[in-house]
């Protein structure tokens, strides 16, 4: 349930006047962090991701604490106080911040003024200051509008229509027709089931609260994956809330060894360092070139029995793994017969290379029967990694050149589907890329990947040819219109002059997700795929979105691949591989199945689908049918009316969102959620 409004901080000018052209940012009840980026206007460096800490209670005083590396200062009627990193102080209504001494000021305004404002900033009559029960009506408010978001999404959204007034109903109605001409189904999801020996075959999406239950037919949320006896668990991650992590999955406090492997800085480290138990080790990869990120999103849970290899699109924070589209794909691996150890394969170099570019501090740890180890990248060439149902794609930073250029990036996808055979159907057939942040590109560039997602051979070892992609990119009503109204528009962090460049124009497809209840579910899950119909020639899930920075651009007449950040992907190709029902959280013992292998192109064919793939799984016995949840709906419906105009995060939006929101407006993402 959301929390109760407590107040604003308001800013003022430099005439301790208030700021009309900036907008309010809304506390809470509980902890608020504030900091860089909090609002547009907030982008100065001396500024902390989280600059500060304001715990508001419910008689409306808030407790102040310093999070970042620079003072700031509390002015109480005519006292002046400069509070240093770790100070704390209680302030009132009235009294004035300074994030940056002198500067960025802001006016800390309680609700027991003239407004009644709901739990989400929707302003109401003005009432007189003496009025009871006011918390009371806000939590009324804030239940009636959660009851609210928790419409079905079914047909034409009717019901939606009277939330939002002029939302992209027509769009929706369009994508409907389109969806029946293409064999889509409705609900399609809430027949996906998965045995858990095909697990590894497919990958699920995340939970998403608000849904109706059939959107979330198989999908997982944290507590799914982290299960068992852990004794040693790798957390890889860009953004890490610590304060949500813990409670959400509890057993995560109870491995003994556990090493975050993360893209954090400035502030949210420093809090990180003090929260964390003592037995976490926190490791931040060398970025070599600017503006690169540690953005890989992974865990690697080793267990007695074996190592859970877990790639997933979500941060290590509340609304990732409760609010957005997500995806995530885990298979388990047994220890090798040490006696006997098996040779390496395909997955085994490709995760090795990986995990040796991280640098972590390598430590020991003690497996009950098995002895004592050293943890680093080394240690995890005793798996066995010969029934991986996937492939790794990976990105690190660097100038990579002559073998190394194939190890990575765009061009290790290259290297791979030219080693492979697929389906006629797949000549020339189209491409679709769908992600959550859009780099500065040009058209260059995309021909560049165009090329290496087009590679591959037919069946008659002739080139498939060329595709031609489409940009699957939320429109500013989709992000209006969603369930977490403008805020999930911070999800979607890219500038309008990425977005708004000419040659994009051909690019841009709707986000329409109806089989999958998550047409207002915006999506932080990042995936690519060459498709025909409802059929995959190949699908690869990853944290890369579509930048340079994260693929990587050819340079030096491509002879050198030059990437800025830690990317990590599972491409999943129709070949097939054993599924012997290993689990490194069940005693049961694995199945024998003979079958080929992925690093041979002579395997046995699989079909890769979507759910709205309608065809006769038994009309060929030789061929199995791996069914996909691909989130949203192929082929992807390019923007065509007026309307369709695509999300970027720093423009201002004055049409009202379905919490009476405009945009920008302050998101807090590390925050303790109320549920």
């Amino acid at each position: 349930m959301p929390r109760l409004l407590i107040g604003y901080l308001v800013p003022l000018n430099d005439k301790l006047e208030e700021d009309t052209t900036i907008p309010n940012i809304p506390l809470n009840q509980g902890p608020n962090y504030i900091g860089r980026h909090t609002t547009a206007s907030l982008s100065d460096k001396r500024l902390s991701r989280k600059h500060l800490t304001l715990t508001a209670s419910p008689d409306a005083s808030a407790v102040l604490a310093v999070e970042g590396t620079n003072p700031i200062v509390v002015k109480s009627e005519n006292t002046r106080n400069k509070l240093f990193p770790k100070d704390n102080a209680t302030i009132h209504h009235g009294d004035v911040i300074e994030l940056i001494p002198g500067h960025y000021l802001f006016k800390y305004k309680t609700l027991s003024g003239n407004e009644n404002v709901d739990a989400h900033g929707v302003h109401n009559h003005k009432r007189g200051s003496n009025d009871r029960g006011k918390g009371a009506q806000v939590e009324e408010l804030s239940r009636k509008r959660s009851r609210k978001l928790v419409l079905q999404e079914k047909g034409s959204n009717t019901s939606f229509k009277a939330e939002v007034e002029g939302s992209s109903l027509g769009a929706e109605n369009r994508g409907n027709l389109q969806s029946k001409r293409d064999g889509g189904q409705v609900e399609a999801i809430q027949h996906f089931r998965v045995p858990n020996d095909k697990i590894p075959h497919t990958f699920r999406l995340l939970n998403v609260q608000g849904l109706p239950q059939w959107a979330n037919t198989s999908c997982v949320s944290i507590g799914d994956v982290i299960q068992g006896d852990v004794v040693v668990a790798i957390l890889s991650n860009y953004m890490v809330d610590i304060d949500w992590l813990i409670p959400a999955c509890p057993k995560i406090a109870k491995v003994p060894h556990v090493l975050v492997i993360h893209g954090e800085g400035d502030g949210t480290l420093d809090y990180m360092k003090r929260k964390k138990p003592a037995n976490w080790i926190l490791h931040k990869p060398p970025l070599p070139i600017s503006f690169g990120t540690h953005h890989s999103k992974a865990m690697l849970l080793v267990y007695p029995r074996g190592v859970r290899i877990i790639v997933h699109t979500a941060n290590l924070i509340f609304v990732d793994w409760n609010n957005k589209s997500q995806g995530l794909w885990m298979q388990d691996f047994p220890w090798k017969d040490q006696n006997n150890p098996s040779k390496g394969c395909g997955f085994e170099n490709d995760l090795i290379d990986y995990l040796s570019a991280l640098k972590w501090p390598e430590f020991s740890v003690n497996f009950p029967n098995l002895g004592s180890f050293k943890i680093n990248p080394s240690f995890f060439k005793k798996f066995d990694y010969s029934n991986a149902a996937v492939r790794l794609i990976a990105s690190v930073p660097g100038y990579h050149t002559s073998t190394n250029m194939k190890k990575w990036g765009h061009m290790k996808l290259r290297t791979i589907l030219q080693e492979y055979t697929f389906d006629k159907e797949f000549r020339k057939s189209p491409l679709a890329y769908q992600f959550s942040s859009l780099g500065s590109l040009d058209e260059k560039w995309m021909a560049e990947l165009a090329s290496s997602m087009s590679s591959g051979l037919s069946d008659d070892r002739t080139p498939l040819g060329p595709g031609e992609p489409l940009i699957i990119w939320p429109t500013v009503e989709d992000v209006r219109c969603s369930l977490e109204g403008y805020a999930a528009g911070n999800a979607v962090p890219s500038p309008l002059k990425n977005v708004e460049k000419d040659f994009l124009r051909k690019y841009w497809a709707r986000w329409m997700a109806r089989h999958t209840g998550r047409c207002r579910a915006m999506p932080h899950i990042k995936t690519y795929t060459r498709y025909n119909g409802q059929k995959l020639a190949w699908f690869l899930l990853t944290s890369a979105n579509l930048s340079k920075a994260a693929w990587g651009a050819l340079q030096k007449n491509n002879s050198q691949l030059m990437i800025r950040s830690y990317e990590l992907g599972v491409l999943f190709l129709p070949f097939k591989t054993c599924s012997s029902g290993f689990s490194c959280t069940s005693n049961g013992v694995p199945s024998e199945d003979k079958c080929g292998r992925p690093e041979s192109s002579e395997a046995s064919r699989t079909t890769l689908v979507t759910l709205n793939w309608h065809g006769n799984r038994n009309s060929d016995s030789s061929t199995e049918v791996i069914k996909l949840p691909v989130p949203y709906e192929l082929p992807p419906q390019p923007y065509t009316t007026e309307a369709d105009v695509p999300w970027s995060w720093d423009r201002r939006y004055n049409k009202k969102d379905v919490y009476g929101q405009v945009w920008p407006r302050h998101v807090q993402l590390y925050a303790t959620q109320a549920s």
